[in-house]
């Protein structure tokens, strides 16, 4: 059985009531990573001793109560319906989002600037890693159409927590971006979503809103509720691995499973 005491007292936890889901966001505290990668990273590509990562990624487990699969995430909008045989292959599954019905199976979505969303539903669980391509493309969307068809239920019967990722204030993104979110002509007037900030040199540049962007499209689904979202892995530099601030410092995970 998990124990709460498992769960480092940083780490980040959805604001849900849901007894029969166990879920959290990993923070840099409660591994035994050192050095840039100090201490919780549980990402495998970015030069940390794999010793390491294993141990915490076997506490990641542990605290979840359920062996979690990481994915091989590929900035695509795909769901992966987890089985017990996908924890037996020798390369992850190359996927972004994840569905789990079953008790014994968790899922783990790495972050260290796209933003990780967890849903819960009363037959089911789901991961999915939101960068600004797999949102556009439809990540959520699909994740909560395909966890609706694996558990048996309507997304108004689905919560969904937002973790940490890089704030509005922040992420610059360029007009490609806004362009795939349907803004063919961008404008400085439209500060909804995309802040008008030019760079240093002048050229236009704007400060992408990816909660707020994963929100509205959550709650056009009409989701139960939808929460979180309000951590900046960017700003937050002694609390969160960012891969803008530090490309091989380390990888986050939130993780989810059914009791």
């Amino acid at each position: 059985m998990p124990s709460d005491d498992l769960i480092h007292e940083d780490w980040l936890l959805p604001d849900w009531d849901l007894p029969h889901v166990r879920a959290f966001m990993t923070t840099r505290a409660g591994g035994v990573s050192t050095g840039i990668h100090t201490s919780m990273n549980i990402g495998r590509s970015v030069e940390d001793d794999p010793q390491a990562v294993a141990a915490n990624r076997a506490h990641v487990d542990a605290a979840l109560g359920a062996p979690a699969l990481f994915l091989w995430q590929v900035h695509r909008p795909d769901v992966l319906h987890l089985q017990a045989e996908h924890l037996q292959l020798d390369e992850a599954p190359k996927f972004d989002a994840a569905v789990s019905t079953s008790p014994g199976l968790g899922v783990a979505i790495q972050a260290a600037d796209c933003l990780p969303v967890l849903f819960a539903a009363p037959r089911g669980v789901a991961g999915a890693h939101a960068g600004w391509r797999g949102l556009a493309g439809g990540v959520l969307e699909n994740t909560v159409r395909a966890l609706c068809e694996a558990a048996n239920c309507r997304p108004q019967d689905i919560h969904a927590w937002m973790g940490a990722c890089i704030g509005p204030t922040v992420f610059e993104v360029g007009a490609d971006v806004l362009e795939a979110f349907g803004h063919p002509q961008p404008s400085a007037d439209d500060k909804r979503f995309f802040a008008y900030r030019p760079n240093a040199a002048g050229e236009p540049r704007w400060r992408a809103d990816l909660p707020g962007l994963a929100r509205e499209r959550l709650e056009a689904l009409g989701l139960a509720a939808v929460s979180g979202g309000r951590w900046c892995t960017y700003s937050e530099d002694s609390r969160f691995f960012s891969y803008r601030r530090e490309r091989l410092g380390g990888r986050m995970v939130a993780a989810i499973a059914l009791r």
